[in-house]
């Protein structure tokens, strides 16, 4: 009997403490891209899928022994078309994430979910010269994920919102084998009591031949009335092979100084395949 108090006791705190719970108002998951992620491909058709395991026992809002397990797999299509809008290259993605979300507090399994998350449907333009490349773009994710205002561990949102996209990579040799790049990412959440937040990628890399191994990080800031912050430090390896059209990556991120939110890891690989 004590134990199911304790049980309901906990489940009423979690819900007391959404902004603790979860990670942010936002969709967008950082971490995604590092290494040149602000470098659009030749035109094509392009599937991108993403493996994301998060973890995190570290947060000073809750019990001790609280902690939360996020996996994700998204699927991301990319068309990067021959039209030319302001001299950038018009691209058309689309990406569809399946979640899984296992969340604790105080030692107590409080709610496990897995499900499809919203889906974002967005364009970009991308521009190239010899030493750098930009990329900008407006995309929409909209509600339309599992979604249980009830449930904690809801791969869904529950809202729809809007992001902006800014990006540049930056070659600081002449060989081209070093690179700086930058990727942000403004959302704005639709609905109350919802705040707006920056989020930033970025990669600092060596190419190996068709081999890249870098540093890469991540920083997340929200606005309003939230004091939520993300800060993350990681390493990343990526090869592509131009025969089999195919490439690969795989990041490890250790996050450090967060704000009202969890603090933990981040293990992502990714697979490219053009068509």
């Amino acid at each position: 009997m004590k134990a199911t108090q304790g049980k309901i006791i906990l489940t009423a705190m979690a819900i007391s403490l959404p902004l603790a719970v979860h990670a942010s108002d936002s969709h967008y998951v950082p971490g995604v891209e590092g290494i040149k992620g602000s470098v659009a491909p030749p035109p094509g058709i392009y599937y991108k899928g993403y493996v994301i395991n998060y973890s995190a026992d570290k947060n000073e809002s809750l019990p001790s022994d609280s902690e939360v397990n996020v996996a994700a797999l998204a699927n991301r299509v990319v068309w990067v078309t021959q039209q030319k809008i302001l001299g950038g290259d018009l691209i058309l993605e689309g990406i569809i994430p399946l979640v899984n979300t296992d969340l604790k507090i105080g030692g107590q399994d409080i709610d496990r979910r897995t499900g499809l998350g919203d889906l974002y449907v967005g364009s970009v333009l991308g521009w190239h010269d010899s030493r750098w490349d930009a990329v900008a773009g407006i995309g929409y994710w909209a509600d339309t994920g599992d979604f249980d205002k009830s449930r904690l561990s809801s791969p869904g949102k529950g809202y729809d919102s809007v992001m902006l996209t800014l990006g540049g990579n930056v070659k600081l040799t002449k060989q081209g084998d070093i690179n700086f790049s930058a990727l942000s990412r403004y959302e704005m959440p639709n609905g109350n009591n919802l705040n707006d937040e920056l989020i930033t990628e970025w990669g600092l890399s060596k190419s190996y031949g068709l081999l890249d191994i870098g540093l890469v990080g991540y920083n997340t800031f929200e606005t309003g009335n939230s004091d939520e912050e993300r800060n993350a430090l990681g390493l990343s390896i990526g090869y592509f092979s131009p025969p089999n059209l195919l490439g690969g990556d795989i990041a490890l991120y250790k996050e450090y100084s967060n704000k009202e939110t969890f603090e933990g890891e981040v293990i992502r690989a990714s697979l490219t395949k053009a068509f």
